[in-house]
């Protein structure tokens, strides 16, 4: 697992402008450091009763370890289009292969912890699931409304750029999302 670990931390991740633009390159582990403007993929997956996949974060995550996140995604490396990175990233995290992503624009988020411009997909399932590479330890399908009344919780652990995003889909009444705020 260590030497797993330390490919991803050096991994060259694309650094990107607020519109997307990207700039240039740096290794996992200088972005961490310096909090700097990133890509990634985060894709949403809700099964046929429109119920959304909430899991647990692994401790060994360099960023929000042990906390809940409601989206399948990652960094995406130099070189990636997001398109590719967030099925690959689905597949990785929950053993999710074949389901359509629906593209649901991107959100900018930042605060001290994480600079990052995420690609939202959100996907349709309900094939079985499993945690294909450790990233992910438990999980659990809510509805909208249950995963809602948990998001008030600001005690929750939860990763602070998803709670940003699903309020924003919320807010914005994209889908079904508002139901979050009920």
């Amino acid at each position: 697992m260590q030497s797993t670990r330390k490919a991803v931390m050096d991994e060259e991740v694309a650094l990107v402008a607020a519109d997307g633009t990207v700039l240039g390159s740096v290794p996992r582990s200088r972005m961490r450091a310096e909090n700097l403007l990133h890509a990634a993929s985060a894709t949403l997956l809700r099964n046929v009763a429109g119920d959304l996949y909430v899991h647990q974060r692994s401790p060994l995550k360099d960023w929000c370890p042990s906390a809940h996140d409601a989206a399948c995604g990652g960094v995406v490396r130099y070189g990636e289009d997001p398109v590719e990175n967030a099925p690959r990233e689905l597949a990785e995290e929950l053993g999710v292969e074949g389901a359509v992503l629906e593209p649901l624009g991107t959100r900018l988020y930042q605060d001290d912890t994480v600079r990052v411009l995420e690609y939202v997909f959100e996907a349709r399932w309900d094939g079985p699931i499993r945690f294909a590479d450790g990233e992910i330890v438990a999980g659990e399908w809510l509805s909208l409304e249950a995963l809602g009344a948990l998001l008030r919780d600001p005690s929750w652990a939860f990763v602070p750029d998803t709670r940003n995003l699903l309020t924003g889909l919320a807010r914005d009444g994209v889908r079904d999302y508002a139901r979050l705020l009920s």
